[in-house]
Formats: structure tokens, sequence, C-alpha cells
């Protein structure tokens, strides 16, 4: 993981088949709470503190590839793979691009609300630091603050590399993310279908864990 510690929480029986969860910017591991117990009745769940996040390193150098990088180095060091992998926001954007790297990584991809592979319309700006103790480094905002503004030309082309059957889940009409990008996400992933709860918002498995947890289980278990 380039010399970068990564701490992580895991739950679950240890033979039970593994499946690996990235947190959005500015949260922890800690995170996915609400939704973890049912996960981790089918799945060994290990909940990451991603680069500049909790307790992992906060090395300063931050971006989309590199939290994917991060994520393969965690799966290989564990020897996890394949998983199924679970991201939510920029975790859910690293999903997509890890998924789309090293497809034989990834057994099953579930992604909620990640940023969508086009520029920010209109163009996102960079608030000041929140007063009191830092919670994650800032470093990270700046860095999807530019990567949300100029996203690199080749992420939507690798779209189509990735194999693994993709969930993806959108928060309707309240979410500050475009939900048409959304749909156009998924009709450019070779197998992937499209939830939208209602008025969740940005924070689907946060507003509405009961739903959420009925479109993964239920995509999980291969029922529609």
């Amino acid at each position: 993981m380039d010399g970068v510690r990564l701490a992580y929480r895991v739950w679950g029986e240890t033979d039970a088949p593994a499946a690996v969860l990235l947190h959005c910017l500015g949260e922890d591991g800690e995170d996915w709470r609400g939704v973890v117990g049912r996960l981790a009745t089918t799945h060994r769940v290990f909940a990451l503190d991603q680069r500049g996040h909790g307790r992992s390193d906060w090395p300063g150098e931050y971006g989309f590839e590199r939290w994917r990088d991060d994520a393969i180095g965690f799966v290989q060091a564990l020897d996890l793979g394949p998983v199924t992998l679970i991201g939510h926001s920029l975790g859910a954007t690293a999903a997509l691009l890890l998924a789309a790297h090293r497809p034989d990584l990834v057994s099953r991809l579930i992604v909620e609300e990640p940023a969508p592979p086009v520029p920010a319309d209109p163009p996102q700006s960079v608030p000041a630091p929140p007063p009191g103790p830092a919670t994650f480094d800032w470093r990270a905002k700046v860095a999807v603050v530019t990567e949300r503004n100029a996203p690199a030309p080749h992420w939507r082309a690798a779209l189509s590399a990735i194999t693994a059957p993709t969930l993806v889940i959108a928060g309707g009409a309240t979410s500050h993310v475009p939900q048409q990008h959304l749909a156009e996400l998924a009709g450019a992933l070779p197998a992937a279908r499209l939830v939208t709860v209602e008025d969740a918002g940005h924070l689907v498995h946060e507003e509405r864990p009961g739903e959420y947890l009925a479109a993964v289980t239920a995509f999980l278990a291969g029922r529609d």
C-alpha cells in the first residue's frame, strides 16, 4: 500500500466469503455500523479507514487512484480476493476504479452514490477547514474536489472492463449527485442494475438502512 498503514475493523465468521467496505470522504470504518451487522451474517466484513481518515496514515498524498491502489494492496495483503466490494461516495468511486483495474479481485460490486466520471457542473470549490481538531486530512477534500472538477478521461472508458455483477444505489432527487449521471453510469457497466431509494439523499445507508440492506441482500442472494 505504498508504505501507508491502513487500519480496519472486521466482523463475521472467519470462513465466510469476504466483503470489503470503503467509506466516503470525512468518515472512517465506523460509518458502516448501522448496516454491518446484517452484512456480517453472510460475510466476513472488513471496513477500512482509508488513507487520510480515522486511524490510518495521513500521508498528504491523495486521489481516487491512490485510494483504489490502497484497497488493492489491502485485498492482496490479507489474501482475500475475489471479494464483494462495497463503497459509498469517494469509496464507491475507488471501488469502481478497482473493479475496472483488477477485475480478478472483485466477485460482486456495490456502489452507493459514486462520483460520476464527468466534470462537476457547476465546478466545486474547496471551503475553509472547519474549526477545531481535524477529523480527517483536509488535503483529501482538496484532492476530491480537484478530481471531481476534472476527472481523468480514461475513467469513463475503463468502466467497460468491469466484469463483476454490479449494483448501483442512488438516493433520489434529494441527493447532490445528479441522478441522471448515476443512471448513465449503470448503463455503461456490462452487468449492472440501478436501485433508487427515493428521498434518501446522498447518505442512503445512513438515512434508509432498511431499504439499503433490502437492495443489497437481494443482490447478493441473486434475487431481482
